[in-house]
């Protein structure tokens, strides 16, 4: 894939790009200081933030931070699609500090157990994210805190070094922090640029998955700054296919990342959008009907894309270099090693394990304070996704995931974290959490929930109970009262059981 090219990231033999002194903040400012960087459509009238701007922003930040962070600090970032956000992080990693991503949607009881597991102690911000936090971090207004002054010297940092602190959706438990480098920049490139037809002088680039997630921070931002490719930035407080199509013309887009609902609800509204060169896509198969839509809409082929938040964009499909295949997500990207793998960790052309071989650039380097989780993800050498996959050729078909992750509205939620939440309502003994398939969302989050003796409990009073404490987007769109729950001999609810009935109802 790409051999005729140079591909970003990598060197000529095919092996990473990684010097011995690496730093996010000079990757993303490398660019002259009067080349466009960030197309800002968050205020009411289009502004440019060129490179020098950037920097500048970003300098500001690092100097009032300079005197209370220190290397190796968890700082948040609690901030959507801005200028902004972009030089928080950018002033974090130029004082060799670590990152963490926090997003707006996040309720107090989301915020409070990623700010508690990170140590976070500041949290860059704005008004609104102030008023989230509360009382958890000191809030730090990004755009007020900025001091005058000469260049900041970005620190002497590696590519092994700590960076960004990004939590997981919580798939098979409490949400994880997964620990990266600075390396992990550079091990998006490649995949990043190929999903998007290679990226070229004159593209431009937008999402409209949050910048809190790694597939807007890294599959979107950061690579689109790394690489001189301009990004625009607008806030969608709802996406609607017109509002995504005016986002597209005001800001001269011409490379998307749709997650697969946006997708959907453009499918619905028969949105045609000209005038693109590429659409990528991650998070799940979009099957044969849905690429023959995007052919007709956008008059091309969507490129899908696989990773997860452990180790990203390692597989991917560019219409550009080879054939589509429905049903596959594509080929491996250059500079990864991808396998299916059987139980004893050795690769098989049957139905497997997707795993990851060790070495990869956009690998974790841990779970943050959680080395048995770390320790349990991989298997020897390799990478457990928690995916199944089989291979078609050099194509990987996606199979399904082994855990309970729900996928709805493009976002990965775990049930552990809403059924910790709804255990904490005086009236719930015990509960479970499942997917029920959606046609327009995927799946919604459906509750099974069982009350305790003399109590009473309505729908809509467990919705806002966790629609007020988690990320609005998680709270269960259905909720069923059942006198028991299907458990295992050790007490676990056993939600298979459970997803099954889920899937039966969708077919009455």
């Amino acid at each position: 894939m790409g051999s005729a090219r140079r591909i970003a990231g990598l060197r000529p033999d095919g092996s990473w790009d990684l010097p011995d002194r690496l730093n996010m903040a000079d990757q993303c400012l490398s660019h002259p200081e009067d080349q466009i960087a960030i197309i800002d459509l968050t205020g009411a009238q289009r502004r440019d933030i060129c490179y020098g701007e950037l920097a500048a922003m970003s300098d500001g930040i690092a100097r009032a931070l300079a005197p209370q962070v220190q290397r190796g600090d968890r700082v948040g970032v609690l901030l959507g699609q801005s200028p902004w956000c972009a030089a928080a992080h950018l002033a974090i990693w130029t004082l060799g500090a670590i990152s963490v991503p926090l997003f707006k949607l996040f309720q107090q009881d989301a915020l409070r157990s990623r700010v508690q597991d990170a140590g976070l102690s500041l949290v860059l911000t704005d008004p609104g994210g102030a008023a989230l936090l509360g009382g958890l971090a000191t809030p730090l207004i990004a755009s007020e805190i900025g001091q005058d002054g000469p260049p900041v010297a970005r620190a002497e940092t590696g590519p092994e070094d700590p960076a960004v602190l990004i939590y997981t959706s919580g798939t098979t438990g409490k949400p994880k922090g997964a620990l990266h480098g600075h390396r992990v920049l550079t091990g998006h490139l490649p995949g990043v640029s190929i999903s998007h037809n290679h990226l070229r002088a004159g593209d431009c680039l937008w999402t409209p998955a949050d910048w809190a997630w790694i597939g807007g921070l890294f599959d979107v931002l950061m690579p689109g700054l790394a690489l001189g490719i301009p990004v625009v930035a607008a806030r969608l407080d709802k996406f609607s296919p017109q509002a995504c199509a005016d986002v597209i013309a005001q800001g001269g887009v011409r490379n998307v990342f749709f997650p697969p609902t946006a997708l959907r609800m453009l499918k619905v509204a028969d949105q045609a959008i000209p005038g693109l060169r590429s659409v990528a896509s991650g998070g799940e198969p979009l099957g044969a009907e849905m690429l023959a839509w995007g052919q007709k809409a956008f008059g091309l082929t969507i490129n899908e894309f696989y990773g997860q938040t452990e180790c990203n964009m390692v597989v991917s499909s560019c219409a550009e270099d080879f054939p589509v295949h429905p049903g596959c997500i594509g080929k491996v990207v250059p500079g990864h090693q991808v396998a299916v793998i059987d139980d004893t960790g050795e690769p098989t052309a049957e139905e497997g394990d997707v795993a990851i071989r060790r070495g990869s650039a956009s690998m974790l380097l841990e779970y943050w304070n959680n080395p048995q989780a770390t320790s349990e993800k991989f298997r020897g050498d390799w990478l457990i996704t928690g995916d199944r996959g089989v291979w078609e050729g050099d194509y990987l078909r996606f199979v399904g995931r082994e855990d309970d992750v729900i996928t709805s509205s493009g976002y990965r939620i775990g049930p552990a974290e809403i059924e910790d939440c709804l255990l904490t309502h005086p009236a719930v003994a015990t509960v479970g959490v499942v997917g029920k398939p959606d046609p327009l969302r995927t799946e919604i989050v459906k509750a099974f929930v069982v009350l305790k003796p003399g109590r009473a409990a309505s729908e809509m009073e467990l919705q806002d109970w966790v629609k007020h404490r988690l990320a609005q987007y998680s709270y269960p769109r259905e909720v069923a009262f059942l006198e028991d729950l299907p458990m295992t001999v050790t007490g676990k609810v056993i939600r298979k059981e459970l997803k099954r009935k889920a899937a039966r109802e969708c077919k009455k």
